[in-house]
């Protein structure tokens, strides 16, 4: 191909980056001119109007973490560098019998026209987005020192997987597409026999909407398998929603798939609470409704109940984009519980379910309480998330979330060291945090 072609070529894709960046913002919003208060089972909030601010694009810049750095955590806390070198290490699962997996794995935006647009966008400096890893790795402690000293490729060939789950004698590992499940026996280091798909499931979605978790129920009589919304508001149609925005219910073997919950935007993290062995998740709300609008939100969830997307949101709130076309699901939307702020992407969930006098033991104010990973978002005018943050439980109610880790955001609110999603607890107390973006997993241990 000649240069003034490759130019031509160039320029055009340049055009279609930019028109693609700037369609939203020269789009005519209707306001609503009021704010709404909301009472949430933490909390009484006010909802600003829908466009009381303009919908930002800023994505943040990925620097890495200087060697010696790492994440703050409060006093009395010691954070340490669990392992490095990990190609987007997304979420971590621990064994029962205390075998540590991280999935590996990422967004791929794939095609010459997307590259354009990330690079206009500068999503390309904010997120990993080449050719996935697509594998599972083992991490293992063996001499409980708070390093792994065994480190194997224990599961590859996979397709964007993310939730993971030893259940019996099978391993599953839920692919964007589907749930895969594999003869395993406890302390082996490696899959290389085939599984079997036991559940196809709706591949792709909108930005990082391709993650599927797993949780099995306390009797492991069941599993639980949580899909993101294929768009930011329905607006694909909702022909391409179908068993999407929920959290699904299937019997080991696959069979027996029904919807448990619905109108999730995007749950991702799921956890039961140790007390009451109610279900929650934390789910990543809409986006380009402002600065404010609308936050994310942990929340327990309750069996056939419907959690308002993309119709509404907060109980009856409205959503403007689908005015009129639901009353019937916007009457009998519920409120969540916990609201985590707008765009902080609130992914990961764990709690912290471990008895007081182990090694690393947190303090008796955080037993039966939830740590949730911020991965931070891109649609705020200054960014918000980029931590972890732990939400008290007083007789199995949730309190207002608080500050745990923090440091990730740097420079002025300008430039960030990496990006929290999964957390998950030890056998020893300390907790585990996935840092995806600086390619790290960091431990956080209670000093004695």
């Amino acid at each position: 191909m000649c240069c003034s072609t490759m130019k031509t070529l160039s320029s055009s894709l340049m055009a279609v980056g930019l028109s693609v960046l700037f369609l939203s913002c020269g789009q005519k919003k209707e306001a609503n001119q009021t704010a709404e208060t909301v009472v949430t089972a933490d909390t009484t909030i006010t909802l600003p109007a829908p466009y009381a601010t303009k919908s930002a694009v800023h994505f943040s810049n990925v620097i890495g973490w200087p060697d010696g750095q790492t994440p703050k955590a409060p006093a009395g806390f010691t954070v340490t560098e669990f392992a490095r070198d990990l190609v987007s290490p997304r979420w971590i699962y621990v064994a029962p019998n205390g075998d540590i997996f991280v999935v590996e794995s990422n967004t791929e935006r794939k095609g010459v026209k997307q590259a354009v647009v990330n690079v206009v966008k500068g999503q390309d400096k904010s997120e990993r987005t080449g050719t996935s890893a697509n594998r599972i790795t083992l991490l293992r402690d063996t001499n409980n020192d708070g390093k792994p000293d065994l480190r194997e490729p224990f599961l590859t060939g996979l397709n964007q997987p993310f939730g993971m789950l030893v259940l019996g004698n099978h391993f599953y590992a839920a692919n964007t597409d589907g749930l895969m499940r594999y003869d395993y026996k406890s302390g082996q280091t490696k899959i290389t026999a085939p599984g079997k798909k036991i559940l196809n499931l709706p591949a792709g979605g909108y930005n990082n909407h391709w993650t599927r978790n797993l949780l099995a129920s306390p009797d492991g009589k069941k599993i639980y398998i949580s899909v993101g919304s294929g768009s930011n508001v329905g607006e694909h149609g909702p022909e391409n929603e179908i068993r999407r925005a929920n959290i699904l219910e299937i019997n080991p073997d696959g069979s027996g798939e029904r919807i448990y919950a619905s109108g999730l935007r995007n749950p991702v993290g799921m956890a039961w609470q140790p007390l009451t062995k109610t279900l929650y998740t934390a789910v990543n709300e809409r986006d380009e409704l402002g600065d404010d609008l609308v936050p994310d939100y942990m929340t327990s969830v309750k069996e056939g109940a419907f959690y308002g997307w993309p119709y509404s949101y907060y109980g009856q709130n409205e959503d403007p984009r689908r005015k009129g076309e639901r009353p019937d699901l916007v009457q009998k939307a519920v409120v969540p519980d916990v609201p985590l702020g707008a765009h902080t992407a609130s992914l990961g969930l764990a709690f912290y379910d471990r008895a007081a006098g182990l090694r690393s033991a947190f303090p008796e104010k955080y037993r039966n309480g939830a740590f949730i990973g911020q991965h931070g978002s891109w649609n705020r005018s200054q960014l918000s998330g980029y931590k972890v943050v732990f939400v008290p439980f007083q007789e199995s109610k949730p309190g207002k979330p608080e500050d745990f880790l923090t440091g990730f955001v740097t420079n002025n609110n300008k430039d960030v060291h990496g990006r929290p999603v999964g957390v998950t607890v030890l056998p020893d107390g300390s907790l585990l945090v996935a840092d995806d973006a600086s390619g790290r997993i960091w431990r956080v241990a209670a000093n004695k």
